[in-house]
């Protein structure tokens, strides 16, 4: 692993309204990094000449595929008179999306009004458009660059996941990798949502979950850091930007298997494969040997407004036959998908709804208090603070 830089500090963090001034750009983040890629969706849910219609940071975007397997991806809002256009799709001629109200049809790739259904001769046409965003079908999801229209995009790889070649993790470069998932629209702020992923101290929410008693997995009550670096400050240059939690070096991190206090004590009985939790800008989650060894889960917390996101949950492996896809497939219906992405996650999503109502109600930035196994997430809000492009804005007019 290359461009690694420790930088965390694991001492009692203190009055949380003094620490938040050290990361102040991310508590500004109420609608997300403006000026990164984000997954849209996922590959398969758009047909050729389909349009699926996402919000991402306020933004209304339709993801449309052409005739020729093309992605596209176009402001999801008619000139006309503002209704989605993804919210009756029409697709009459290769590369363009009509509006169904009034009939403006407009150019997928240049956003162009191309012509008007019921008025060919409008003086209108050819003068006017809607926005294009840069878009790439890559993995088997659907990637948007979002964020200010004269942005010149960088590479949709400085906004995934590093590429680990110590250990078996497939990343979405890998032309052999095969993934699959769920995405679901969800209460809380995206920032709560990754940190929730990041965090070493949440663990007790998943003591009873089914998938640690089928795999008789030790799952610890916690993660102790035993050193200052034991969360990595990654930076990359040209390249992904990110904070890894290094459970893989025992000399980093001693996990709590019982609390005396309170007479509890870790399910299972069979030690975890080493494994590490990081988290990448501008906000995806990477957990590797998750939930089995070998396989890797890619979680994305995709900005909707101040107080929803979308959560992509995608389990990742490598396959180079047929017979290994129809394995994965069947280990996804049966296993990863029940046990992992919804009894597993559901836990997570609970605490992440429980934890919006403080952030939002009771300016939880500045009214948290914040302990030792707060490390890894303090080094995230502080890394994301440095690298996070922008802010998006809200859409909605001030009222004043």
């Amino acid at each position: 692993m290359t461009g690694s830089e420790s930088t965390t500090t694991n001492t009692a963090i203190g009055n949380s309204a003094r620490v938040a001034r050290q990361y102040g750009p991310y508590v500004q983040a109420d609608w997300g990094f403006a000026n990164h890629w984000y997954p849209a969706c996922f590959s398969d849910e758009v047909e050729v000449n389909g349009v699926v219609g996402v919000t991402i940071g306020g933004h209304d975007i339709a993801i449309t595929r052409d005739e020729d397997g093309q992605v596209h991806a176009i402001a999801d809002r008619c000139l006309h008179r503002g209704v989605k256009l993804s919210a009756k799709p029409m697709c009459f001629a290769n590369k363009t999306v009509t509006c169904w109200y009034h009939g403006y049809t407009y150019n997928a790739e240049s956003g162009n009004l191309d012509t008007i259904v019921g008025s060919p001769d409008d003086k209108l046409i050819g003068t006017v458009g809607v926005r294009t965003y840069p878009s790439e079908d890559l993995a088997g999801l659907i990637f948007v660059f979002v964020g200010e229209e004269d942005y010149t995009p960088p590479p949709l790889d400085s906004d995934l996941p590093m590429l680990v070649t110590d250990k078996k993790t497939p990343h979405f470069r890998n032309p052999n990798i095969i993934t699959k998932g769920m995405r679901r629209k969800l209460y809380g702020n995206w920032r709560l949502a990754a940190e929730n992923g990041l965090d070493p101290g949440h663990l007790l929410v998943h003591w009873d979950n089914k998938i640690v008693v089928a795999l008789d997995r030790a799952m610890p009550l916690g993660m102790k850091a035993l050193k200052d670096d034991a969360t990595e400050s990654i930076d990359i240059e040209d390249g992904p930007k990110g904070v890894m939690n290094r459970y893989d070096l025992p000399e980093n991190y001693q996990p709590v298997f019982e609390n005396p206090m309170v007479d509890i004590k870790a399910r299972g009985g069979t030690m975890y494969e080493p494994f590490r939790v990081s988290c990448w800008l501008p906000a995806t989650l990477m957990v590797e040997n998750w939930p089995i060894p070998g396989i890797t889960q890619y979680e994305f917390y995709v900005p909707i407004d101040d107080h929803h996101h979308m959560y992509f949950e995608v389990i990742a492996d490598t396959a180079t036959t047929e017979a290994e896809r129809k394995e994965f497939d069947f280990k996804y219906e049966n296993f990863y998908k029940p046990l992992g992405l919804l009894d597993f996650n559901n836990n997570d999503v609970f605490a992440r709804e429980a934890t919006e109502e403080h952030y939002q109600r009771f300016d939880g930035w500045n009214n948290e208090v914040l302990s030792d196994m707060d490390y890894s997430v303090v080094a995230w809000r502080k890394q994301a603070a440095t690298h996070g492009r922008g802010f998006f804005q809200s859409p909605y007019l001030d009222e004043d």
